[in-house]
């Protein structure tokens, strides 16, 4: 114990990374959520018996929500940081960021809007200690719209399916993440990382436990039908090579029925003769199919040559403009 003083928490953290917890929250324009996020939270966290952080995560807010967060790392004793980005770049590179700035053996993300509460936080550690590299949240009992929740039913069903890893709800961010899968997602820089689904293809052992959800008090959600279909599209193509390969399947069918069509045509001509009535319309319908096949399969066959482009371009996935209330010894800050 240094005798000038007391050493700060996150100092000691510092010192024993493996008692530290961090909690990772990308924030965009969430200022009417953030003081009864921060009032909720942080009793949470100091339940624990454990150091812990708090990372939030500023992707570009135009509302008061950067300005809250500076007043929340004034005031805690350097247990929270605020990564400012310069601009807009998504959740999940919003969370690769507080990754990148996180220390803590076990690292939690959490939205800031509180659908899900974080008075979870607790489980989700516990389920870490027992041994799991991945632990998820699983909302059972969702205050969504119809839409949205029939929308990401099926987002998980396709998740589940392409990562190999089957869970219910690979949509709920309330997670927790070993040290050891947190670094390896970093490291891999991918610049349309779906973070959960990539976290569970490294993962060796990954649970799910149930947890609450609540409607949103305040804000508006950022993610519509658009953006869960954009976000499919990239995990199909960032992380399964099965639509190209069915492509070429598909290809060799139609080969071979085109075969089989013009044997028959051919077959037919020579028995009855040439006929005119309805080869038009039957020459027309076996055209557009063909057409809308090629442009289906230009189009996926373009979705992975642009996530190629993009790859190789090299571009950051994020640019931090600032990081506010680092703390003595932080190698981030």
């Amino acid at each position: 114990m240094n005798t000038q003083g007391k050493i700060s928490p996150i100092r000691e953290a510092v010192e024993r990374p493996s008692e530290l917890i961090s909690v990772v929250i990308p924030v965009y324009n969430e200022a009417g959520n953030l003081r009864a996020l921060w009032s909720r939270l942080k009793p949470v966290l100091e339940s624990l018996d454990r150091a812990w952080e708090v990372v939030f995560v500023d992707d570009g807010s135009s509302d008061q929500s950067l300005a809250i967060l500076r007043e929340f790392s004034a005031q805690a004793d350097g247990r929270v940081r605020v990564v400012e980005l310069a601009r807009n770049f998504g959740q999940h590179s919003a969370i690769l960021a507080g990754f990148r700035q996180s220390r803590g053996a076990i690292v939690v993300t959490l939205d800031a809007d509180l659908q899900n509460p974080p008075e979870e936080i607790p489980r989700l550690i516990e389920a870490i200690d027992a041994g799991n590299d991945v632990v998820g949240g699983w909302r059972e009992e969702r205050h969504d719209h119809p839409y949205r929740r029939i929308a990401s039913r099926m987002h998980n069903r396709l998740t589940s399916a392409i990562v190999g890893v089957p869970m219910h709800d690979y949509g709920c961010m309330l997670r927790a993440y070993r040290r050891h899968i947190v670094d390896t997602v970093v490291e891999c820089d991918e610049k349309a990382a779906f973070v959960p689904a990539l976290a569970n293809s490294f993962a060796k052992r990954v649970a799910e436990i149930p947890v609450s959800h609540a409607e949103r008090a305040a804000g508006e959600s950022k993610y519509n039908l658009l953006r869960l279909a954009t976000l499919s599209l990239n995990l199909i193509t960032g992380f399964s090579l099965v639509p190209i390969q069915a492509l070429s399947l598909v290809g060799l069918g139609i080969f071979l029925l085109d075969a089989l069509f013009a044997a028959i045509l051919f077959a037919h001509r020579i028995i009855y003769g040439p006929q005119q009535e309805g080869a038009v319309w039957t020459l027309f319908a076996v055209l557009f199919l063909f057409v809308g096949f090629i442009f289906l399969a230009l189009g996926l066959i373009g979705e992975y040559v642009g996530r190629i482009y993009i790859e190789v371009r090299r571009r950051p996935t994020y640019i931090v403009r600032a990081v506010h209330g680092a703390s003595d010894g932080d190698p981030h800050a």
